[in-house]
């Protein structure tokens, strides 16, 4: 503690890097490639600025992004965040954490110094191979945060959207199928954990396997409000899945009262304690009510809406102004414990006793020990939301360093729950970028119950991933409040019932391939999977997954799905004597969009 540790390196560079830097001790910083660089863009009139000025700018830059990764962990000072490792990694040897990185989790295992090495060498021997581009010193687009040709792999490019649009537009089985196989080819790159485990097959015939309509039951919309996406997209999602018999999300931006009652209905109406459009006629219009306790794919962001998209009607169901930018704001939405959480989840099955209750979690190391606590809170659907999707707004210091993969956090909450007998009586809902019926039931053995589609769904209304979904300019009419934007909006409903129902018909193929009539029967199965060792390359060699297949013994006398609702609560509460009694008076109210909810 006498000694400050000053780190030179050309590696540093973006957000991530400082405050990983200063997490783990570094006093001082000093990014010599990074000035470097900067000072040849402006010798070479790329950046019309000073290099003092430009330097400055690239500093600042720097200061604003680790002043928002230190908040979102809801520290308040650098003092506090310094050498504090509050990190886990995901791909490293426990060989290598305990060397230089002591406590810090991998659950998985990974890389040594060996791989580290070897890496380090094929960078270097890439920067001095002589057919180097002609500039000499040239800058090159890797495509780290948007797709670029020849940059790194994307899950969603222009080879996989453009399938998935042609498949569902013109309801083609066939076409899906290409679009399927290609996404899970790139998964075995793998580009995904779910990309590195095989199904194992057991087949017995298709007509034997239940039907589409029931397994499409399962599937929800993922929370995006209105406001975040336009009118005309949030309302062709909820007509799809009251359509297919599923669940959309309002998102925690409210809902207009007129689409009560109707097939634009939203089912899953998402609360974040009280703010945002939340009032009784808003939540006893649900089926279900989710508390959002943190941004799913982006732990710790908080939502945010600028002030340009709030118009008038947006700040009318938000109860708000418009103009005025909304932030819901981390950590976690103001509920500190476990108490305030049975609190608000008691209050909200009071309001509507015939709405199931659903918490939004994020995959995170500890989090099987929340969802056992949310459980026991008499939640009846716990999410675990992966950091792999997740909105197109996010700073892009957090569309690479925040969230886990959803297989590690689903893994661990499922064996929490089985450990503690808690499983039977919640259902699990997994989220995070997935694509194909495949990925459906690889999550589902690992204990997924219902499964959450977001960024493909908005892909097949029309979305082609131009990462601008804060800036009010989406070109596709979706992401915006642009009322020219808007019209060029061709998404409808059929496209997406036609994208839930292929997904439905490929996962009742796999069931049949493995032996099982019903899809209860594979939820939590790990033994059903098994490792693809064709995809574990030169870096992998170190990959341990033996922590997600592991099933307590518990398992053996405990449920591991969803068996039996919670039980009610609040039967005796004075609402509902109140209400049983003024019955008769509701009757009237009733042509006002008003529904019964006892």
């Amino acid at each position: 503690m006498q000694v400050g540790i000053i780190v030179e390196t050309g590696e540093a560079r973006e957000i991530n890097h400082f405050a990983l830097l200063l997490g783990y001790g570094a006093s001082i910083i000093n990014p010599y490639l990074a000035f470097a660089a900067i000072d040849h863009l402006v010798k070479e009139g790329k950046i019309e600025k000073e290099y003092n000025e430009a330097r400055k700018n690239y500093i600042k830059s720097i200061d604003k992004g680790l002043l928002k990764v230190i908040s979102k962990m809801g520290i308040s000072t650098l003092r506090s965040y310094h050498g504090a490792q509050i990190f886990e990694a995901i791909g490293i040897s426990q060989e290598l954490i305990d060397k230089y990185f002591t406590g810090t989790i991998s659950k998985i295992g990974g890389v040594g110094l060996e791989e580290i090495t070897k890496e380090a060498l094929m960078f270097h021997a890439e920067a001095y191979k002589k057919e180097v581009a002609p500039e000499p010193f040239g800058f090159e687009n890797a495509g780290v945060y948007a797709w670029r040709k020849y940059g790194e792999h994307h899950a969603w490019n222009p080879e996989t959207i453009g399938l998935l649009q042609w498949a569902t537009r013109t309801n083609d089985y066939s076409k899906y199928k290409e679009y399927s196989a290609l996404v899970d080819n790139e998964n075995r790159k793998p580009a995904f954990i779910r990309g590195c485990f095989n199904l194992k097959k057991n087949p017995i015939p298709i007509d034997q396997v239940e039907s589409v309509e029931d397994i499409m039951k399962r599937f929800v919309t993922g929370a995006m409000s209105y406001g975040s996406i336009s009118k005309e997209a949030h309302e062709a999602l909820a007509i799809t899945m009251n359509t297919i018999g599923g669940r959309s999300n309002t998102g925690e931006g409210g809902e207009d009262p007129a689409r009560f009652g109707t097939i634009k209905n939203s089912k899953i109406k998402q609360v974040a304690s009280g703010r945002f459009g939340v009032t009784n006629n808003y939540l006893v219009n649900a089926d279900e009510l989710q508390i959002k306790i943190a941004q799913g794919a982006k732990p710790g962001e908080g939502g945010q809406l600028p002030g340009y998209k709030v118009n008038n009607i947006i700040a009318k169901l938000r109860n708000s102004t418009p103009g005025i930018t909304l932030i819901s704001p981390p950590p976690h939405h103001d509920i500190y414990s476990i108490e305030d959480l049975a609190q608000l989840i008691y209050d909200l099955k009071i309001t509507n006793p015939r709405a199931t209750v659903s918490v939004k979690l994020v995959s995170e190391d500890g989090v099987g020990t929340i969802a056992a606590g949310v459980a026991k809170a008499y939640s009846d659907v716990i999410i675990i939301a992966g950091g792999d999707g997740g909105t197109g707004a996010s700073p892009a210091s957090s569309i690479k360093h925040a969230g886990l993969p959803v297989e590690l956090g689903i893994a661990e909450a499922q064996q929490t729950l089985v450990l503690n007998n808690l499983r039977g009586r919640v259902k699990l809902q997994v989220d995070g970028q997935l694509k194909t019926g495949r990925d459906v039931v690889t999550l589902a053995c690992l204990g997924g119950e219902e499964f959450g589609f977001s960024t493909s769904a908005l892909i097949v209304l029309g979305c082609i991933m131009m990462r601008k979904c804060h800036m009010n300019t989406c070109p596709a009419g979706i992401a915006t409040q642009d009322k020219e934007l808007r019209k060029r909006f061709i998404g409808r409903s059929e496209y997406s019932i036609n994208f839930f129902r292929f997904i439905a018909e490929e996962v009742r193929e796999h069931l049949a391939e493995m032996g099982f009539a019903k899809f209860d029967d594979i939820v939590g199965r790990t033994d059903l999977l098994e490792l693809n060792k064709n995809v574990m390359n030169w870096k992998m060699k170190n990959v341990d997954f033996s922590k997600l297949f592991y099933v307590p013994k518990e398992a053996a006398q405990n449920p591991i799905h969803n068996t039996y609702k919670n039980a009610p609560l609040g039967e005796n509460h004075l609402d509902i004597d109140l209400i049983k009694e003024s019955k008769e008076q509701f009757k009237p109210a009733k042509k006002y969009g008003f529904r019964e909810i006892l």
